[in-house]
């Protein structure tokens, strides 16, 4: 059976699966074996209700985290029971359901993803399809903290690409945004990332008082490393305990004022992911920006998410969810319920850079999968 677990103590059970991923490796894209009738059928691919294709899956893997930066999470964090997450095989069947509906991309996130225990299980098994050709890219976003001890291994189990959360290099404003963090370990795992061949992008919460007059040598320290910086706009999901509006730093502003110190020309460079690229003269490297409430991006997305309790969200600024976790323990419709998701998939989300203060959403983005 292709649904039962996929981790067993014995080596004969581990050669049985071995040999069962291969065959599911080896199906043409876009099918699925029905193992009550050992026949396959063609599966529609994935396009919500106005008529966008989605190709990219953000896989959560645990709302934990190894911080508590003050823009993601109240300081005293309440973090999900484990029984409630999903299991590796579960995550697993989840995704293999996405990508025979033509699903291209998953990145894995969390919380931390990094910290869930045997996490490299489920990054080896998913990280077969990238070999298989079934999926373009498995790739993740990670705060940094376990990069050295992981870096090497992400890259033997086929990823290539990461992004890593830093939102400033002084020790003591790292240790304050995080509330105790160490930036060296986490510039060490980046180091050790970039050496072990992993292709690394930087992603800064941009935060006035905090990193506006920082934003300038995060760039120019990134670019010189060879890395390309994201710049991201704050976003209104749940209750931090901090003056969202206090903070919140308006991306278009922020681009023009950059502009007056470097030469940036829109790039051709795209990925998956939100970011508007432009290319900077000075320093030979790019920057994107990312900006939700004051420039949405809405109209080309192309992704959803799934919780790490299995909730799949269509739209991240939204609370409306499908629980495949339920269907999936019931026995039930998986296909249906990820058509379900995806035709009710809002124009855009209402985030609103005149209203950086109101909560989208009550549940964090940790929850969600950031």
């Amino acid at each position: 059976s292709i649904t039962g677990p996929l981790w067993h103590e014995s080596q004969k059970d581990q050669d049985r699966c071995m040999r069962v991923r291969t065959l599911i490796d080896n199906l043409p894209s876009g099918t699925v074996l029905n193992p009550s009738i050992g026949a396959e059928r063609k599966l529609a691919s994935l396009e919500d209700g106005i008529g966008r294709q989605v190709t990219y899956l953000r896989l959560s893997v645990t709302d934990r985290c190894d911080l508590r930066c003050n823009y993601c999470m109240p300081k005293q964090m309440t973090f999900l029971p484990k029984n409630e997450l999903l299991s590796f095989n579960e995550l697993h069947r989840i995704a293999q359901a996405f990508m025979q509906r033509g699903v291209r991309k998953i990145r894995l996130t969390g919380g931390e993803p990094l910290v869930r225990r045997e996490i490299m299980k489920l990054v080896e098994t998913l990280g077969t399809y990238t070999t298989s050709g079934a999926l373009d890219e498995l790739t993740l976003t990670t705060n940094g903290t376990q990069l050295e001890k992981y870096a090497d291994r992400l890259f033997a189990a086929g990823i290539r690409r990461i992004n890593v959360s830093l939102d400033h290099l002084d020790p003591e404003k790292y240790r304050d945004i995080t509330r105790g963090g160490d930036v060296t370990k986490v510039l060490s795992g980046i180091e050790a990332a970039a050496k072990a061949g992993l292709k690394i992008k930087i992603n800064a919460v941009a935060m006035t008082g905090f990193n506006l007059d920082h934003i300038d040598n995060l760039m120019q320290w990134a670019h010189g490393r060879g890395h390309d910086l994201s710049v991201i706009e704050a976003m209104p999901l749940g209750d931090s305990g901090t003056d969202r509006a206090a903070g919140f730093a308006n991306l278009k502003t922020m681009r023009s004022d950059l502009e007056n110190r470097f030469s940036l020309t829109p790039s051709n460079h795209k990925t998956s992911g939100p970011s508007r690229y432009f290319d900077v003269k000075e320093t030979g490297g790019r920057i994107g920006f990312i900006s939700p409430l004051s420039d949405h991006f809405c109209a080309t997305c192309n992704r959803v998410r799934l919780t790490c309790t299995g909730q799949l969200y269509a739209c991240l600024g939204h609370e409306s969810a499908v629980d495949l976790r339920g269907i999936l323990r019931a026995g039930g419709d998986l296909n249906g319920a990820i058509d379900k998701a995806l035709h009710f998939k809002p124009e855009r989300h209402d985030f609103d850079a005149l209203e950086p203060d109101r909560l989208a959403t009550q549940r964090h983005m940790s929850v969600t999968g950031g």
